[in-house]
């Protein structure tokens, strides 16, 4: 029998993320999934995933105590997060072996706002639409709660633990490149000079759905905004509302709106924004499309080869109960569902 994660606490931005669910914009439902993908490729890198963006555990702002059932590995991915296993601080962006009975408590972010812990054979919730993701808009599936049982794949690599990833910077904001859109030209020549010379801060109001930005300055705004027409949104688009404050779309966004959208955050860069702690700053750079698609390919190749660049957990051998589960030479070895 594989074993699970029993749930002993849970905050309350704890649940199941896998890519989401492409594909269902017609019937109104938005892709979903993790608020930063890149994290779960980090962790089919550390675990050795054929799947590169298995479901994981999303714990946002604060994460809870899990205690394994039996013998299973683990990665930690995305934003760095407070870990102790069995009381003992272990190390983020990393693969762990747990045995049964072992007790994982992860706390709050140490920098950015989403951590992921996945598991080596992944979470085998059943799949929804294609997903094992948790969509609380479409009230697909709902947040981990104390006394679930998050269960186990077959995982047949438990030798293989104990290796590293450093991580692509993204956990402390920065410059966000966009791309113009539909609607871009609907703001007059100086608000989109203004836009990209603005400093902006992540707004405390802000969730799966969407992150607002706070600026100092006379509000954004397009003329003749009320005669726009509703279309196709996606993650990624910066909407201007009524407030004159810029919006941007995250996961869980609804499919259709009417706010002016001052342009399009790159696919590879809505992490950053995902990633920003409110208080945060953002500001954001203009790129050509064609810039931008070469750039999203290069950066598909290097994520091909992130297992390449997986290393030996560096450890005290006096520290390591698990001491037989690691080659000394090379450094490495082979309730309720809530999804």
């Amino acid at each position: 029998m594989n074993a699970s994660l029993i749930v002993h606490s849970a905050g309350p931005g704890v649940s199941i993320q896998d890519g989401g669910r492409p594909g269902f914009l017609a019937v109104g439902l938005s892709r979903g999934g993790a608020a930063d993908r890149l994290a779960l490729l980090e962790a089919a890198a550390l675990l050795g995933h054929e799947t590169a963006d298995a479901a994981a555990i999303e714990m946002a702002g604060f994460g809870g105590i899990f205690e394994a059932t039996g013998a299973m590995r683990i990665a930690l991915t995305g934003a760095p997060m407070r870990a102790r296993l069995n009381g003992e601080a272990i190390a983020w962006h990393a693969s762990h072996g747990l045995q049964a009975g072992d007790m994982l408590d992860i706390g709050g972010p140490l920098s950015g706002l989403f951590g992921y812990l996945s598991l080596g054979g992944g979470i085998d919730t059943p799949p929804v639409l294609g997903s094992r993701s948790t969509h609380g808009v479409a009230r697909i599936g709902r947040n981990i709660r104390a006394g679930d049982r998050i269960p186990s794949g077959e995982d047949t690599h438990l030798e293989s633990v104990g290796q590293r990833l450093e991580p692509r910077p993204r956990f402390t904001g920065g410059t966000v490149r966009f791309v113009e859109g539909p609607q871009t030209a609907l703001f007059d020549e100086e608000s989109r000079d203004r836009f990209v010379n603005t400093a902006f801060t992540r707004d405390p109001r802000g969730n799966r759905q969407g992150v607002r930005l706070v600026f100092d300055g006379r509000r954004f705004a397009v003329k003749g905004q009320l005669d726009i027409v509703s279309e196709i949104i996606s993650p990624g688009d910066i909407q201007v509302p009524g407030d004159g404050s810029p919006f941007v779309l995250m996961p869980e966004c609804q499919t259709i709106g009417g706010y002016p959208r001052i342009g399009t955050i790159v696919p590879d860069d809505l992490a950053i924004v995902a990633q920003a702690a409110p208080g945060t700053r953002l500001r954001f750079h203009l790129v050509d499309p064609v810039a931008a698609l070469a750039d999203y390919r290069r950066q598909r190749r290097e994520e091909a080869d992130l297992r390449y660049k997986v290393e030996p957990l560096i450890r005290d051998p006096a520290a390591m109960r698990d001491l037989l589960g690691y080659q000394l030479i090379s450094g490495a070895t082979a309730g309720d569902d809530p999804g």
